[in-house]
Parts: structure tokens; C-alpha cells; sequence
């Protein structure tokens, strides 16, 4: 957005209540203040758009569209915006909020009157003599049009308010009739939907918020799934027969209680139900404690159990029905059934088909989802770091639809055929988005915390996950005894907690204060907690130390959006933006010296590899690549980098410079593809890997010299998250993110008859084109 954008010639300088704005440098003048404050970008550009309607309720859409309308905004970068608008306007006995009201889950107001200054030195303070002070922008801007304009937009105001005036009474003779009709009769429920989501309290549908929470237990119902006509769900819950395992529930999109659809043997648990397209049956996987697995099916009354397939006990197992219902198809699978990339399943005959399409040694593509008119098939190619492809049904060349490189959770197709709603990590929560597959146009569903969204496949109804889980950062002994302690404590979420070489000092994000951002303190003095201005953090990593602990290596985004490496010192507030030369760095770390970097990356063909750089030289030079890395730690004890693989569990080491002989597997199994984040470097070379068991909320396993430890049990009942956690310098200390408050429930909605309105994205870091990256 330029400076003279919506504006006339010569319209730079406005008086807004007590302060002077001028839009071309960008300056706030306020009483008293010794001198002017700068604005960014976009907090002017906020500002812009509020100035057009001072007094009226300006909503968040709107700011996004006018604001970021080539990236993925969320929340956060708003709130940031106006935050910085009102620091800008406050003074020593306000914070600005009298300047800038926020409206509830809606959007923000101008408050104060607003008049444009033709002057130009400095606006005088506003006092009772000033004829003007409440002049409206658009007033003022007539005022400066030359005559004839001013006479022409007198004439069509005329115009329009006769064609109003005409509009009214025609409303207001349809809105009599209406009435009256409906008196006439009572409202009768006109399908399925509306009989099963019909209580008398009618909450879909609530402009306040369009959803119902159809669970409210204080455990975590997951993965639900809804019957063609949308009126019954199926999800995961807790088996009633206390076991401990999971089971699969179903009820109706209503309030009505859950029954069980089968009683898992004992030590069993039944995940990831689907239901069949003549809404019959339902599939879900059984996992038994000893590792095995089972794909079944069952009648939606839960009867006629059947085997369809065996697989295996490993995560990231994903299936979906063909549009015929006589098969399923299937994500890649490993362990003892293992195949790599996309196959069918016919349940008559028992018989594999995999489909014939492009995929890579590295790639793992999970959910496959079958379009509704069965032409397309759409997936989720490396769900770690993951993207929406698209390929015909019967096979051949995948194209991309997404550019994220982000943690996918869950997606589904909308009845129309042509989008697609699917939940993504962004900050601190997880959201859900609609995306055109066809335009690829996208826009935020407006629900917060949601995830794992399913549709019904004849009515437009969506259920979803929604988890709002609290997360604080807690000091945690490695040995056990102590009781975690809990640093910093807030109502906000924190996470990626990591602790300087010194022993003294703790980064972490959190969204603390309202927007997201990276959070530094010395634990010796609780009160030096601030937040590091001047970046957006990426949630996607955490930041990693330099050995003299002086210096930080972050990745974030700047103010347009794009993918940048910036270097810290926290202790001098110094933030400066480092010449990388990759396409999308995703992490960055310091080397075995100075002058050398490890940054994992994804290039223009969508690989993502761990490289070593020489920042001695401009630019920088790439010495050595190692491909398919989704994480790395450098381990300065022994000198030697470690890092997780996008294609499989597990762990493995490599030497300072990459060499590819020096490349060993440490664990074949630990961390998992899903948790490939939840480990560290725990001091003497050891490892050490967060997880969960049915009896510890937070389990520790030791890795050292290639062996595992005996399981430990941090914490019997808070959850980790499952990104970043750091040892302390001592090394018999963690410092771990986990719950504070958690728990899951299903929530259900009535789509709009009409597709989402959606929003053009052109960035290229968030879609392609149909002709390739923008």
C-alpha cells in the first residue's frame, strides 16, 4: 500500500484526536513527546483503512484483505499492528486505548475525531477554540475537490438515497409478508441436520460463534468423522470399559449422549474412524499393545466386525473410502506391511493396487482423500513439514497446491468438489483455512484452536477438533524426585523453551502479551523476562544458542511475509537479518566455529535438505548437503551434528562438515515422524526424547552411546508439547513445555450454501499458481 493510496494530492498530514500524523514518513507527533514516532508498514496501513470509517466497526477481514492480501495472515500480525498504532498515539497517562477500541472477536474502531491538516508545520495541539476538531476525513477531502466534482457527487448522493428510499419499502412489504407467513405455521425441521442439531438452543448458526461443542468431558475426544447426511459423528474417546485405551464413539450433531461402537479388547485401542459413503459402515484401525495393527470394519451399529487389512503399529497410519465404497485407499505405510506412496485396497478380493504417480525416496504422502465427483485425489505430502497435492484418481503427475512447509493437521473436501478445508499450526494455535483448488484462493475460517476437520459428503456440515490447550514452561529434574517447577508463569501459551550454554538464560515464544513473539530472560532475575522486538518468530523451530551464549540464530518473518534467518544478541536488544542464500530456510544453527552455519531448507523443487554454509565469504558458500532432513542439533561435546529424516522414524548423526561417510543411524525408531521435534542434546553426548505412556503424561527416554535407557516419567499428568525442549548447562535439568490446562472436544457447524468467500494469495510462499511457483 503506497502513501497516496485512496488519498488526493497533497493529503499527507492528518490531526487524529491529540496527534498529527504525517502519512509519507510515516511520523506520529504527540503533546508532550520529544520526538516523533515511526509506524511500520503496516500498522500505517491499519491505520489507513480505520481512518476511511472513524467510528465505525472495521472488521477483521476487511484488515486483512486491504492489509495482507498476499500472504496468510493470522491474529497475531494484526494485533501487532494496532498495538504499535496505539503505543504510537498514547502518552503518559494512557496506552492509546482511547484512540483504537477492539470489538470482540469482530474487528477495531477509530474513536477519536479525525481532521486533514492543508498546513505544513507542525499541527498545534487540539483545544476548545478549534472550529474543525471533529471533521470527518471524508469531509475534508469534499472540501479540497474542485467544484464541479463536488457537484457530481451531490447529484448521485441524490440518486442513491431515492433508489434506497425504494429498496426500503420493498424490503419492508417482504419482511411483512414473511411474517406473517411464518406466524402462520411453526418452522418444521427440513432435514436430518436440522432434527438432529435442533434443542431448542439453535447455537449453530450464532454470529458470536457458528459452532457447538457436541462433547464436553475433560479428556480428549479426536479424529471425528460424519455420516453422508451429517447427523451422526463419529470420533475417538475414552473406552467406557476403563481400560485406559481409546474406543470409537458415535452420536448424533446435536447434544444427545455417545454410545460406544465396540469394546476394544483389553490393552487395545481403536483410532481414525471413517465412515463408509452409504453412511453402513465404519473403518478404523486397532492397535494392540504388543505393536500390532488392524484396519476393520464394522456396522455403524456396531455389529459384522471384519478385517480388512493388517498393518502396523507405527504413527501416521491414514485411509479414507473409495466413492464406491468398495475399497480403501491408503497413505504410505512402513514397518512390516511397509509400502512407499499411495495404494488401493478391494475388499472383496483382498487385492493391493498401488497407484502409478511420482514420488521420492524421501516423500511419505498421507490422507489421501478422493474428490467428490471421484476425479481428483488429494494428499498430504510430508505431513512434518507438509503441503495439499493433487493428482488424477487413477495415478499420474502430482502437482502442488500449498507452499507452507507447515505442520498439516487434518483436511477434508467441501461438497462442491472444488475446495478444501484443512487445519494448520500458525503460532501458537492451530487453524483452520478454505482453500479454492482450482484458484488457489484461500482465506481463514474464523475458528480458533481448531483442527482435524471432517465434512458430511451429501450436507453441509463440518465437524472439527477444538483444543485449547495452555502451555507453560516448566524446569524439570531429569533424575526425578523434585516436582517440575514452573518458570514464568501467565495466561498465555509458551513453547520452545531454550536454555543458553551459560546456565543463565532462557528463550521461549508465547503469545503472552497478546501477539506472538520470542521471549528472553536471566533466570537469575525473574523481572528481566521482555519480549525481543523487532521479528515475528516462526513456531516451526526453535532458535538455537551460540557456544559463548552471546548470540541467538532465529528464523522468522518479516513484514512481507517472507522466510528470513536473523542473528540476536538479547542481552544489546540487537536484531540483524542474516544473507542466507536459500530459497526457505525452515531452521538455523550455529556450527563447529563461528563463520560456519547448518541451515535445513527447501529449495524451489519443494526438497528440504540440512546444508553447511561459509559466511566468511560474499555471498555466502554452500559446502555440503545431506537431503531429506527435518530437523539437526549440533552436539558440541563430540563435535558431530544430529538430525531426523522426513521419510522415517528414527535418529542419526553426521560429522561436522557433512562428509557422507561419516553418516551413522543412532535409533531406528525414536523420535517418531509425528514428535520428530521432541528431543535434545541432554549433555555427555546423550539424547534425550520426550513422549507419552497410558500411565505418565510426560515420559524421558535417555539415548547414550546408541543404547536406551529405561522409560522415566517427568510429570504422571501434564502432556508435553511436541516442539522444542533444551537441557540445562548442568545437564541433569530440562526445561520442557507442557500443559497447564488441556483437553479436546468436537465441535459441529452448518457450512455457508454457498462456498467461503475467498481471498487471492499470490506470495509465494504460501501457493502456486496453475503455472507453477508465483
Amino acid at each position: 500500500m503506497n502513501s497516496s493510496e485512496n488519498q488526493p494530492p497533497g493529503f499527507d498530514r492528518i490531526r487524529i484526536g491529540e496527534c498529527t500524523v504525517t502519512l509519507s514518513s510515516r511520523e506520529v507527533e504527540v503533546v508532550g513527546a520529544r520526538r516523533p514516532r515511526r509506524l511500520t508498514p503496516k500498522a500505517l496501513g491499519v491505520l489507513r483503512v480505520l481512518l476511511r470509517q472513524p467510528g465505525r466497526v472495521v472488521t477483521r477481514d476487511e484488515l486483512f484483505a486491504e492489509v495482507w492480501p498476499d500472504t496468510l495472515p493470522t491474529n497475531d500480525v494484526l494485533t501487532q499492528a494496532v498495538t504499535q498504532l496505539r503505543k504510537a498515539f498514547s502518552n503518559d497517562d494512557d496506552n492509546g486505548q482511547a484512540y483504537i477500541e477492539t470489538i470482540a472477536k469482530t474487528g477495531y474502531r477509530l474513536l477519536v475525531p479525525v481532521q486533514v491538516l492543508d498546513d505544513v508545520e507542525p499541527a498545534p495541539p487540539a483545544g476548545a477554540d478549534d472550529e474543525i476538531v471533529d471533521m470527518q476525513p471524508a469531509m475534508a477531502i469534499a472540501e479540497m475537490m474542485p467544484p464541479h466534482v463536488q457537484a457530481s457527487r451531490r447529484r448521485w448522493r441524490h440518486v442513491r438515497r431515492r433508489v434506497l428510499l425504494v429498496l426500503g419499502v420493498l424490503m419492508l412489504a417482504t419482511v411483512v409478508v414473511l411474517t406473517a407467513l411464518l406466524l402462520r405455521r411453526a418452522p418444521a425441521s427440513s432435514s436430518a441436520v436440522d432434527a438432529a442439531v435442533e434443542n431448542g438452543t439453535r447455537v449453530i448458526g450464532s454470529p458470536q460463534r457458528p459452532y457447538r461443542l457436541i462433547t464436553a468431558t475433560s479428556g480428549f475426544e479426536t479424529y471425528p468423522t460424519l455420516s453422508p447426511d451429517g447427523s451422526l459423528v463419529a470420533y475417538e474417546g475414552a473406552n467406557e470399559d476403563g481400560q485406559g485405551g481409546g474406543a470409537i464413539k458415535v452420536q448424533t450433531s446435536g447434544n444427545a449422549p455417545a454410545r460406544q461402537l465396540l469394546a476394544p479388547p483389553a490393552g487395545s485401542v481403536d483410532r481414525f474412524p471413517s465412515w463408509s459413503p452409504d453412511g453402513r459402515e465404519i473403518a478404523f484401525a486397532r492397535f494392540s499393545n504388543n505393536g500390532g495393527c488392524q484396519v476393520l470394519i464394522a456396522s455403524a451399529t456396531g455389529g459384522a466386525l471384519r478385517q480388512a487389512t493388517r498393518c502396523d503399529g507405527t504413527e501416521l497410519l491414514s485411509f479414507d473410502w473409495t466413492p464406491d465404497g468398495r475399497g480403501l485407499v491408503f497413505g504410505s505405510m512402513v514397518g512390516r506391511y511397509a509400502h512407499r506412496g499411495i495404494r488401493k485396497l478391494d475388499l472383496a478380493s483382498g487385492q493391493w493396487k498401488a497407484l502409478d504417480y511420482g514420488v521420492a525416496e524421501d516423500d511419505f504422502d498421507y490422507a489421501p482423500r478422493y474428490s467428490p465427483d471421484g476425479k481428483w485425489l488429494v494428499f498430504v505430502r510430508n505431513p512434518q513439514l507438509g503441503d495439499l497435492w493433487r493428482m488424477p484418481a487413477a495415478g499420474g503427475t502430482p502437482e502442488q497446491l500449498t507452499n507452507e512447509a507447515a505442520e498439516l493437521r487434518g483436511w477434508a473436501w467441501l461438497r462442491d468438489g472444488r475446495t478444501i478445508v484443512f487445519g494448520r499450526r500458525v503460532d501458537s494455535e492451530v487453524r483452520l483455512y478454505y482453500l479454492d483448488v482450482e484458484s488457489r484462493t484461500l482465506r481463514d475460517a474464523g475458528l480458533d484452536d481448531a483442527q482435524w476437520p471432517a465434512t458430511a459428503r451429501r450436507a453441509g456440515m463440518l465437524a472439527f477438533v477444538h483444543r485449547r490447550a495452555q502451555f507453560g514452561i516448566f524446569k524439570v529434574p531429569m533424575e526425578g524426585g523434585s516436582p517440575p517447577q514452573r518458570l514464568f508463569a501467565s495466561s498465555g501459551r509458551d513453547g520452545q523453551p531454550m536454555a543458553a550454554p551459560d546456565g543463565r538464560q532462557l528463550v521461549f515464544t508465547s503469545d503472552r502479551s497478546g501477539s506472538f513473539a520470542l521471549w528472553w530472560a536471566d533466570m537469575e532475575r525473574p523481572d528481566s523476562l521482555r519480549p525481543i522486538e523487532g521479528l515475528r518468530p516462526e513456531a516451526r523451530q526453535a532458535p538455537d544458542w551460540s557456544a559463548d551464549s552471546r548470540r541467538l540464530l532465529v528464523v522468522g518473518r518479516d513484514e512481507h511475509g517472507r522466510t528470513v534467518v536473523y542473528e540476536i544478541a538479547p542481552r544489546d536488544e540487537r536484531v540483524q537479518p542474516l544473507p542466507v542464500p536459500s530459497e526457505q530456510p525452515l531452521q538455523a544453527l550455529y556450527g563447529a566455529n563461528p563463520d560456519q552455519l547448518l541451515v535445513v531448507e527447501r529449495d524451489d523443487q519443494q526438497q528440504t535438505r540440512l546444508s553447511l554454509f561459509d559466511r566468511s565469504v560474499q555471498p555466502w558458500r554452500r559446502l555440503a548437503s545431506i537431503e531429506g532432513v527435518s530437523q539437526a542439533r549440533f552436539d558440541r561435546s563430540s563435535g558431530r551434528v544430529l538430525f531426523t529424516r522426513l521419510a522415517a522414524g528414527g535418529l542419526w548423526s553426521v560429522d561436522a562438515a557433512l562428509a557422507p561417510g561419516s553418516v551413522q543411524q543412532i535409533s531406528d525408531d525414536q523420535p517418531s515422524r509425528w514428535r520428530y521435534r521432541a528431543w535434545t542434546v541432554a549433555g555427555n553426548s546423550a539424547i534425550g526424547y520426550l513422549g507419552t505412556s497410558t500411565r505418565c503424561g510426560t515420559t524421558l527416554v535417555l539415548i547414550q552411546a546408541g543404547r536406551e535407557e529405561p522409560e522415566r516419567c517427568l510429570d504422571a499428568e501434564r502432556l508435553s508439547a511436541g516442539n522444542g525442549l533444551s537441557a540445562g548447562a548442568d545437564g541433569r535439568t530440562l526445561f520442557v513445555a507442557m500443559a497447564v490446562s488441556d483437553g479436546a472436544d468436537i465441535g459441529v457447524m452448518r457450512l455457508p450454501e454457498r462456498s467461503p468467500t475467498l481471498l487471492p494469495a499470490f506470495s509465494k510462499l504460501l501457493l502456486f499458481n496453475g503455472n507453477g511457483p508465483s
